[in-house]
């Protein structure tokens, strides 16, 4: 087109600062126009309140995971005890390997989504470990509907054969052979005591959050249950039956 010609034209003098022929000219320059102040504003409470919003809806979600906390650790009506000790801080579950009586291998990070009622002890499971196992199965047997939101699990801390005759009482349970001083690492023992003398109870966030005395009896473990009712009527609103990706 004839005036883009002449624009052209009109520029390349102006960048060599060449007077067109038939005498001098202004040199011809372009405004470009600056941001509007009040539009560099708006864009910029725009980008604040999309993260506000992003944040709201982060503290939405974890909100009621966080009120159950609260309140189980924070909002105890009066005169009311623990059986179990709670840990503080919790101790987050160690991603180990995992070995099946059968040979599978597996993750122990695999465990998380349930809450997990965890007794330590060698694969020759002497007369504590037994007890252990049977009262395990009672307290997740105890808790009626809501047994399914509970995994009990035996980690087996040595090389050691399981005995034959216990193997139909651990059907239903989760038995793991892991490495024993990883696992020291993570629960502790009371002072005084053995990792094998208590049992242990993980959150489904992989949390471990509490544990139970030492030399557990019927007494005990009747105590043992109304700690582990509280704790899934305290997270009711956040956690489910089931581990996430699994019918």
């Amino acid at each position: 087109m004839p005036g883009s010609k002449s624009s052209d034209a009109s520029f390349a003098h102006a960048r060599g600062l060449v007077p067109e022929a038939g005498g001098d000219h202004p040199l011809g320059l372009t405004v470009h126009n600056l941001p509007e102040p009040e539009r560099a504003v708006a864009h910029a409470q725009g980008t604040r309140h999309g993260r506000l919003k992003m944040l709201a809806v982060l503290l939405v979600c974890a909100a009621p995971v966080m009120a159950s906390y609260f309140t189980y650790y924070v909002v105890r009506p009066e005169g009311r005890r623990n059986y179990g000790e709670l840990v503080q801080p919790q101790r987050p579950l160690p991603d180990l390997s995992t070995v099946t009586p059968e040979g599978a291998q597996g993750r122990l990070a695999a465990l998380k989504g349930q809450w997990l009622l965890v007794s330590v002890a060698g694969g020759a499971c002497d007369a504590t470990c037994q007890k252990h196992l049977y009262l395990q199965r009672q307290l997740r047997e105890s808790v009626g509907k809501e047994k399914d939101r509970v995994d009990w699990v035996w980690l087996v801390s040595d090389a050691a054969p399981l005995p034959a005759e216990i193997a139909p009482a651990l059907r239903q349970a989760t038995v793991l052979r892991v490495d024993g001083a990883a696992i020291a690492r993570w629960l502790e023992p009371a002072p005084g005591h053995a990792l094998t003398d208590h049992l242990y109870l993980v959150d489904p966030m992989g949390n471990w959050m509490m544990r139970f005395p030492a030399g557990m009896d019927a007494a005990g473990a009747a105590k043992a249950k109304r700690d582990l009712e509280r704790v899934l009527r305290a997270s009711s609103s956040w956690d489910e039956a089931g581990r996430p990706g699994q019918p």
